[in-house]
């Protein structure tokens, strides 16, 4: 699995009293559910980052969605759980902010020298949590290690011929083509530092509840008491006092929706990134919790098979003109959501950001929020241009989220003329449709979540190429010149250009069907303030920003 992480949960969760709590008959009497909402969102703030802290805390309690399923980030079984976890105590050679832009970090600089060649300096005084000092040799071998074959970022790689020490604070990049999104890579995964001797010392055990980190980071690794909690300290001898963590001692936690909303209720928790965005409808207007939402990459799609009902690109047109992406956005994510014109949210947008906003704006005429009759008469008219069309098969797990979206997908087909239905799936299975071209042949359409961890939409859009394994429709010689063009322009200007020329050509195709975006939702109790509310979160050190609100 590519760095690019596939959730495959329901960010929409299943229908409980905790995420639908103001909707009749789960007990009281209060607003309807588009009160609810209306009266949520009118209390969401929406910023790059919760307020600054300004004192310190002794303890707090956080709490995530589920248990990572490992702590080592190039193990194919980490995802979102294990970012949030080890962006506290892991750094990279270079660090998004919560405003997306990155800036150099273990690396005090780096330089193109040529288009091909980066070098990387690398700062001095700089220690593991073991005492030891960083060096450029543990920078040549933690990148090594993010290449290797299978590893969660070695798709990064794929451009790198060669990693090597060339001064004592030095280590050189090689690449078979200049890559500007290898640079944004390196602001994930694929930019952590690790301690060679550490990481071997351990073996087995590293990423694992009996191991432990082996990381320079703000907060580092005190324990794992694996189906309970995780605990995390601050680094005692910090190389960056400037910005060394404001809380002792975080203890992190995993709970389902309704547990997590009445602990962030009672005060039993300080804060969480909700995965459930629905939940806010509750949080936001509790006495004691505020609701923060910023820009994210997550965006929710139907993703079209090569099965065939949908093969003719005018069918794919004529469903996403007549999909009702507000009402899923109601439906499912209870207003919080964003009706989506592109497959990646906002998020991506780490440079020339008003650029990208006005090219996505310019895409909404063929993904409207709400469609107008002259949509519907738009999308009747491909659907006769078509000519015959065999029964579209969408599919869905039974969870919340995706069943609307499946529903939303099948009401947008009849009223067009189209023949749809729905098949339910297990959810252990559903993974599936993403590795096994035969599992694929019972559906035309399947819906999840997608989200990059680089904020640039070349790093989402080369999911177009004709080699990628994420999308099946879309094979076009000239869009796979375009990618490797994208990647290599080192300006960003120009960079921006060629990412609204793959993102129009996208939709041209339209190998997804674009539904909703789910922004980064946090919510703080209590008296704490600090962490981000955007997408950075994930590779950001949140937990060292957490502190007490001033008085």
């Amino acid at each position: 699995m590519t760095k690019q992480r596939l959730s495959r949960r329901l960010a929409a969760g299943t229908a409980t009293c905790a995420t639908f709590v103001l909707v009749a008959g789960c007990g009281g009497s209060a607003a309807s559910p588009s009160q609810a909402a209306e009266q949520a969102r009118q209390k969401v703030q929406l910023v790059d980052s919760t307020p600054a802290a300004t004192g310190p805390l002794d303890k707090a309690t956080w709490f995530m969605p589920k248990e990572p399923a490992t702590l080592d980030l190039d193990n194919d079984a980490a995802g979102a759980t294990t970012d949030t976890v080890m962006s506290n105590i892991c750094e990279r050679l270079v660090q998004v902010q919560p405003d997306l832009t990155v800036k150099p970090w273990l690396a005090e600089k780096y330089e193109w020298k040529t288009p091909e060649t980066v070098v990387f300096t690398i700062r001095k005084g700089v220690r593991f949590h073991s005492g030891n000092e960083m060096t450029a040799d543990d920078v040549v071998w933690s990148m090594n290690r993010h290449a290797a074959d299978g590893a969660n970022e070695s798709d990064e790689y794929e451009n790198v011929s060669k990693v090597e020490k060339t001064g004592p604070d030095e280590v050189t990049v090689t690449m078979k083509q200049s890559d500007a999104v290898f640079m944004k890579a390196l602001a994930g995964t694929g930019g952590v530092v690790l301690e060679r001797k550490a990481v071997e010392d351990q073996g087995d055990a590293f990423g694992t509840p009996s191991g432990d980190d082996a990381c320079t980071g703000p907060m580092e690794l005190k324990a794992w008491d694996s189906g309970r909690q995780i605990v995390l300290t601050k680094a005692a001898n910090y190389w960056n006092q400037e910005r060394a963590a404001k809380t002792g001692e975080l203890t992190i936690r995993w709970a389902d929706d309704d547990a997590v909303v009445n602990s962030l209720l009672t005060g039993e928790a300080d804060g969480a990134y909700l995965e459930n965005i629905a939940s806010a409808t509750r949080l936001a207007g509790g006495p004691n919790t505020t609701v923060s939402q910023g820009p994210d990459t997550r965006v929710w799609s139907s993703m079209v098979t090569e099965r065939g009902g949908l093969a003719d690109v005018r069918l794919r047109k004529a469903l996403s003109l007549a999909l009702d992406r507000d009402g899923v956005s109601r439906a499912a994510l209870a207003g919080l959501g964003v009706p989506a014109a592109e497959p990646v949210g906002p998020g991506a947008w780490g440079y020339e950001a008003d650029k990208f906003r006005a090219a996505s704006e310019k895409l909404a005429a063929g993904a409207p929020a709400k469609p107008t009759p002259e949509n519907i008469e738009a999308a009747k008219k491909l659907v006769a241009e078509a000519g015959a069309t065999q029964q579209i098969v969408v599919a869905s797990d039974g969870t919340t989220g995706r069943d609307v979206i499946a529903n939303a997908v099948v009401d947008a087909a009849r009223k067009i003329g189209l023949d749809a239905r729905i098949i339910q799936i297990p959810p252990q299975q559903y993974g599936d449709y993403y590795s096994d071209a035969e599992f694929r042949k019972q559906a035309d359409l399947f819906t999840d979540d997608y989200f990059i961890s680089k904020n640039d939409p070349v790093g989402f859009y080369k999911n177009g190429a004709s080699d990628a394994t994420v999308q099946w429709v879309l094979k076009d010689p000239e869009y796979d010149a375009l990618v490797k063009q994208a990647k290599a322009e080192l300006d960003d200007a120009k960079r921006a250009d060629l990412a609204i020329d793959l993102a129009q050509r996208w939709a041209d195709a339209m190998p997804w069907l674009s539904v909703v975006q789910s922004p980064t939702t946090v919510v703080l109790a209590g008296e704490v303030t600090g962490v981000p509310a955007s997408g950075a979160f994930r590779n950001y050190p949140w937990a060292a920003d957490l502190g007490a609100k001033g008085k």
